[in-house]
Order: structure tokens, then sequence, then C-alpha cells
């Protein structure tokens, strides 16, 4: 008897045993109802017992009701589940610019082959996590092309296959051709690459989303935060590439615009007909004379390299040429969109999931390019149903809010397209703060417009 016991309460310790014989039970129980409707056995009268009257004959079932309608007494029914509606196809397209990059100094730098892609799957997984519920279907489509023209004829076979939303990674002017090829047409691109600042000023378009910051927006996040240190005396160190010259012109504008000084400005010249060895040196100042024990050197306290090809940056301040400081611009200290170090708000998942996914840390052009794939994906869940001009509106509207694991709801600016959002402040391990800093003015009411072009100061006419 104590055996029986101690097997009873095993049994009933286990949910899905303690169902079983639940189940069980109630199907007994029926069956039991069931052979009570049988009529009885008739009993045999006792002798001399006259005839009773003889009763007359019951219905047939088939006169009660018919067949089909007939149910048992007793027992449970099982309802067999519908298949669900099927869900409306949001495609996504996303056309990748390839061309001849130079060499950086470190291998380090260069990109993985699905950089960015693997970023808008990642988006994509969370757009169909909702999507079952809401009914629609999100894919991501991928071509990639090697000039502008053939950019141009990959989102003309997009547009035709019914994608009307393109993530675009790619430079300026092919960005500009492909928004001449969507206007008029239901497309909006959106910018995870181009950093122009003209696409936002007088090359501006309304059917582009500028996702990836400009120059003046990265430069204004790393000169508030310098000027919080209270590290105001710069040493400039520029290339010569049209992209190293923009960066240092939003440098120059940064410092005047926040109260910082730059003390020299040096061009950075590669003679080195590939010695290594010899790249990175800082070059001398202008007032340098030929006897280095009367060189004029200026006081300052960090060093702003302007180097986006990342070709010389990197081994600055360590070959020498100048007093060794802090570097900060486009290596060292940078402002930058993401971390694979960053840890707040969700962001620590964020990193996990994509080191899990796609064997390799998140990249800021993973990021951007998610942030693009959401903003899809939030659209359209809070316009169900509805065409791609109420989608585009409500993109370009206030009603949008974005929560990318920076701490604060973002949108879209309304006069330039472009993406408002705190910028990091990080090295190539960690971040070590997040602009906009507090405390400096400007013209709207929302500090994120700090960083970069205000309203007031645009010149975009869309």
């Amino acid at each position: 008897m104590q055996l029986l016991s101690m097997i009873a309460c095993r049994i009933f310790r286990q949910p899905l045993a303690f169902l079983c014989i639940a189940c069980l039970l109630s199907l007994s129980a029926g069956l039991q109802a069931l052979a009570g409707d049988e009529p009885p056995a008739p009993v045999a009268a006792p002798a001399g017992t006259p005839p009773a009257a003889e009763a007359p004959a019951a219905a047939s079932p088939s006169a009660e009701a018919p067949a089909s309608d007939k149910k048992p007494d007793g027992g449970f029914n099982v309802e067999i589940p519908q298949a669900p509606n099927p869900r409306n196809p949001v495609p996504i397209g996303y056309i990748r610019e390839v061309g001849d990059q130079p060499r950086p100094a470190s291998r380090v730098d260069v990109e993985p082959s699905d950089a960015g892609i693997s970023g808008a799957k990642m988006a994509n997984d969370e757009n169909n996590a909702g999507g079952q519920f809401t009914g629609e279907l999100y894919s991501l489509d991928v071509s990639t092309a090697t000039s502008a023209d053939k950019a141009v004829e990959a989102l003309q076979k997009f547009y035709d296959a019914g994608h009307h939303f393109m993530i675009v990674d790619a430079s300026a002017d092919t960005l500009l051709k492909l928004s001449d090829f969507a206007k008029d047409k239901d497309i909006l691109l959106f910018n995870i690459r181009a950093t122009d600042v003209s696409l936002r000023q007088e090359d501006c378009r309304a059917n582009i989303m500028h996702v990836a910051p400009d120059r003046f927006m990265l430069a204004d996040a790393l000169a508030q935060y310098l000027v919080v240190q209270k590290w105001t005396n710069w040493l400039l160190v520029r290339g010569s590439t049209p992209g190293d010259l923009a960066y240092a012109d939003a440098i120059k504008r940064a410092a005047g615009r926040f109260g910082a000084t730059i003390v020299d400005d040096r061009e950075y010249k590669d003679t080195s007909g590939g010695r290594r060895d010899d790249v990175g040196t800082i070059p001398p100042g202008k007032q340098a004379s030929a006897d280095a024990a009367f060189a004029a050197v200026p006081d300052y306290q960090i060093i702003i390299v302007a180097d986006e090809d990342q070709l010389f940056g990197p081994y600055m301040p360590y070959r020498g040429g100048a007093d060794p400081r802090p570097v900060a611009g486009t290596t060292g200290l940078t402002a930058t969109t993401w971390s694979p170090g960053h840890e707040k708000w969700g962001a620590t998942q964020a990193n996990n999931h994509f080191q899990k996914d796609y064997k390799r840390l998140m990249l800021p052009i993973d990021y951007q390019a998610y942030v693009a794939a959401r903003t899809i994906g939030e659209a359209v869940t809070r316009n169900s149903g509805a065409d791609f001009a109420t989608v585009a509106a409500f993109i370009h509207g206030p009603e949008l809010q974005l929560a990318p694991f920076k701490g604060i709801k973002q949108q879209y600016r309304p006069w330039d397209g472009q993406f408002r959002q705190p910028i990091l402040i990080a090295t190539d391990k960690v971040p070590v703060s997040m602009s906009p800093q507090r405390g400096f003015p400007h013209a709207s009411e929302i500090e994120m417009d700090t960083l970069g072009i205000d309203q007031p100061e645009s010149q975009c006419k869309m």
C-alpha cells in the first residue's frame, strides 16, 4: 500500500502525467454515460400475470434528427485549428556598391563581406516576430553593384518586382542617381553609408532618409565631449583625399562653434614609397625651421586626425614627429553610431544576438542598416494595410518613434530627413561618453539638434 502511495505521488507531481490521467478519466466517464443510455433488458413477468398492453413503438433515431446532427452524450469534442490567414509580403531591397578601396593600415579595418547586410537581417528577424501577429512577412533581397549605372539597374529590377523600400550602401553620387530614378515613384531610399553634408543641404531629396550621420554631426559630437573635458587646444593632422578634407572642415567648424582652438593644421603626405615603417610620422609644423632646436612647437592637448580611409592615422602618435598626446577624430577616440563595447539600454543583448547569429562583432554599418530596416518594420506595423504614401508620410512625421539601444526615442528630422540620434564617443574597445553633451545651446526643443545643422541653418528645400 505504501509503495502504491509513493507511485501515485510521483505521478501527480508530473503535470503531463496528471493531464493524461485526467483525460483518461474523462473518456471513461463518457463511455459509461453512453453505456447508461442503452435500454435495460426486459424482466420476465410472474406466472399468471396477464400480458400488458403492447407499448407503442419508439421513434427511430432518424425520425428524431438527422444522423449528422446527432451528438452522443458525454465525452468531449476536439477542435482542429484552422490554417492562419496568409501574411502580406513586405520585400525590402538592399543595394550595395562595391569598388576598389585603398588598403587600410590594419587588416582589422577591412570590412567583412556581409557588413551592413547582417544588421538588416537581424532587424528583419525582429520585424517578422511582430509580423506574425500583425499579418506582415518581411524579406530582404540584396543586389551588389560595381557602378552607379549598375545600381540604378538593380533599383529598376527591385521596383518592377514590387519593392518600395530600399536600403542603400553607396557613395553620395550613386545615391543621388538612385534618387533621380526614384522621383515620382513609390520608392523610399535609406542612406546608411554616405556622410556628405551636401546630401542633407543643397542636394537634399524627399525620397532619401539618412540613417548615417553626416560629418558635421560626427565632428560636433566629438567636439562637445572634448570641450567638456577642457581639452580645447587641438593639433589637426589631415590627409589629402576629398573625404579627409571634408572631415577636416567639419572639425574646424565644430571648434569654432563650441569654443576650441586649432593651434596648428598639418597635411600628412604619404611619401613612404611602400616602406610601412615610415607611415604615420606626424608632419612638422608650418613654422618649423631647419634647426629643430629652434622649431616653434605650439601647445596642444590632443591630436585630431582626419584620415577616413585609415591609411596613416592608426600609427599616430607612435611613429613620432610631435609631442605625444591622445589621438581622436577618425581614429583613436572617435564619434560613432555603434560600438561592440556598448552595454546600456539593451545593447548588450543586441551585441550578443548579433555575435551568436553572424559569428562576428556588430559594426556601425550593421547598426545603421538595422535602424533602416526597423524603421520600415515599425512604420508598416503602425499603418498595417495602408498604401505606400501613408507609410512614407509616417516615416517623415513625428509619430514614428524608434528606440534602438540608446535610451531615448528617436525619429527623422522633418526638414532634411536626417535621423536624430545620440552619438557614442568611443575607443576601439569601449564607449566613454555619448553626445550631445549637456549645456550647449540650440534653436529647437530637441537636444539632439545640437549635432549637425539645425533647422534655422538648413539650406534644404524639399
